[in-house]
């Protein structure tokens, strides 16, 4: 397998370091680290981005520090992203990271310009955590709040998008570690 250059976004909102979502962020890096790809790794709670409130400051250059963002992306050709579900999708703090730095030009081509999803031949994951059985949440939720990044942030932008979800969070030291090694194994493989 080559070396790819892998980007592993930890969209938990807490920046102390001290949730499932950081160990899962490090774990997939630890892997991917040991298989010999390049890595970075960004936390979206440190980057204070602020939610999009117009459709003129949508339009708008983006700051510094999403410029940066998209800079790490460009740079990646795997993204991981990792986050807890928060009242059944992304916590807010990741959905205005994602306002801030999929912009016109960067990740789709603005109307009327062709081109569409500018971020084709990059692969993304999607890991999600959450208290529910990971069977309720497809069943019963259709994954609504998995899709919405999926299928209308990722797939849009041009990814090729796979998914783990990891149910029942709050479970026993053994599933989490659990979690942990298979997670550290798609890092190995940077899938």
């Amino acid at each position: 397998m080559s070396s790819r250059r892998v980007l592993v976004i930890n969209g938990h909102p807490d920046p102390s370091g001290q949730r499932y979502c950081t160990a899962l962020s490090a774990a997939y890096l630890r892997g991917a680290d040991l298989a010999g790809h390049q890595i970075r790794r960004l936390d979206v709670g440190a980057l204070k981005l602020a939610p999009i409130q117009s459709q003129p400051e949508f339009l708008a250059e983006p700051d510094e520090t999403a410029r940066a963002v998209q800079a790490a992306i460009r740079w990646a050709q795997h993204v991981v992203i990792v986050y807890p579900l928060w009242l059944g999708g992304p916590p807010a703090v990741l959905k205005a990271f994602f306002e801030q730095v999929f912009r016109y030009g960067f990740a789709v081509a603005a109307p009327g310009e062709k081109g569409g999803g500018l971020m084709k031949g990059k692969t993304a994951r999607v890991i999600v955590t959450m208290g529910m059985p990971a069977p309720f949440f497809s069943l019963v939720f259709d994954a609504a709040g998995l899709k919405c990044l999926t299928r209308g942030i990722l797939r849009l932008s041009g990814f090729s998008v796979r998914s783990t979800v990891i149910g029942g969070v709050e479970g026993s030291p053994e599933q989490r570690k659990a979690w942990l090694s298979r997670i550290e194994a798609l890092g190995v493989q940077a899938r």
